[in-house]
């Protein structure tokens, strides 16, 4: 194991910000969850935040190869041994600042469920995602389902090589919405083969997207059209090996390097075109994109622990009809899950799901003494 405590005084001292997030070669031996830089953070707004590190670490890409992903990592106030959350937070763009950055910046929009989790007695591991934080190696993957839930395993990993975070034995749970719900099932359904010294204990996902062709279809006929843009380009990175990028227009090209380093916020400010703006032929209907929605499944592979599922009725990102289908499928196949719908849009939801879901997740790490009743009505089995 790494000497945590020596890396930390080193990379603390000797780095500015460009220098911890550009990433050493990362050899093929390099194992998952293995730390390649550490240092303390501050993270002003997040309440009841402890300690906190920024982190990067070994994880693995869609393809299997090693790659260096940053992220963070805060200590929880609440006394005693604490079990670890994996928080996977909201789509924050195809480039500009990641989930670590705007932690230590204080503008981080996913600060009201990271605090909630740290005051019901979790420490909470937040990772910034293929792609984003660490330089040279965008545009983030998003919606690459496979990547994103090797890199919530990889940095529970890694949080439990830190000393000061008591976190080697812990229980492991990882939550999510909307991209991130997708990593946490497909976290939940990796761990057995991939991480299968790791005692996760629960899932919670909200509003996962699992079925990829539907879901461009979805945001080209929506109110948010960048966002299958993003989709397209993060999916073609991820999936490099093939020439998946043959779908845009030579006259589109040109702009693709600019809109990969975009913010989700620039991207839905001036990228909101239909795909067919971008592309000559159906992305949808391509052979080779039909390979990769194939593949990103979200049901190919079960969790292997108890799951709930949650899904705004009103959500007009991603239908309420993926999630009610999921849970539906889970049950057929033996998947212990509970299931909620609120009567709210994406966004509401996202607030309004909070507290049932702190139920649910100490509930299976054994945390009942810490977890006050939840707010918002019944989770149904």
């Amino acid at each position: 194991m790494i000497d945590t405590k020596i890396l930390e005084k080193h990379t603390a001292a000797a780095l500015s910000d460009a220098e911890f997030y550009t990433p050493p070669p990362v050899e093929s031996s390099r194992g998952p969850g293995e730390i390649l830089r550490l240092r303390p953070v501050r993270v002003p707004g997040v309440a009841g935040a402890g300690p906190a590190w920024q982190v990067l670490f070994v994880s693995r890409d869609t393809l299997g190869a090693p790659i260096p992903v940053s992220g963070t990592v805060i200590a929880t106030e609440v006394p005693d041994e604490a079990p670890l959350l994996v928080y996977y937070p909201s789509f924050h763009g195809l480039g500009g600042p990641a989930p670590s950055q705007r932690l230590a910046a204080g503008n981080e929009p996913d600060t009201v469920q990271i605090g909630a989790a740290l005051a019901r007695g979790w420490h909470v591991a937040i990772p910034d995602g293929e792609g984003l934080g660490v330089l040279g190696q965008g545009p983030h993957t998003v919606l690459a389902g496979h990547a994103a839930g090797q890199i919530m395993l990889d940095l529970g990993r890694a949080a439990a090589r830190i000393p000061a975070l008591h976190a080697s034995d812990a229980p492991v749970a990882c939550w999510g919405c909307a991209d991130g719900g997708r990593a946490a099932i497909a976290a939940g359904g990796l761990q057995r083969d991939y991480a299968p010294e790791m005692n996760v204990c629960a899932v919670a996902a909200g509003a996962v997207v699992t079925d990829l062709r539907r879901m461009l279809r979805v945001f080209d006929e929506g109110a948010w059209p960048a966002l299958g843009l993003a989709a397209v380009l993060g999916l073609s990175r991820a999936y490099r090996h093939l020439s998946l990028r043959h779908v845009f227009a030579t006259s589109a090209r040109s702009l693709l390097a600019e809109v990969e380093q975009a913010s989700v916020g620039v991207l839905c400010e001036r990228y909101q075109h239909a795909l067919a703006t971008w592309c000559d032929r159906d992305v949808v209907e391509d052979p080779m994109w039909q390979y990769v929605f194939a593949h990103e499944r979200a049901d190919t592979r079960l969790p292997g622990v108890r799951v709930h599922l949650y899904h705004g009725s009103r959500d007009a990102i991603v239908p309420a009809s993926m999630g009610r289908a999921l849970a539906e499928d889970y049950r057929a196949r033996g998947v212990q899950v509970s299931w909620r719908e609120y009567d709210a849009d994406h966004f509401r939801t996202r607030v309004e799901a909070i507290g049932e879901v702190l139920d649910f997740l100490a509930a299976e790490a054994g945390l009942r003494a810490l977890a006050p009743a939840g707010t918002g009505g019944t989770v149904h089995p």
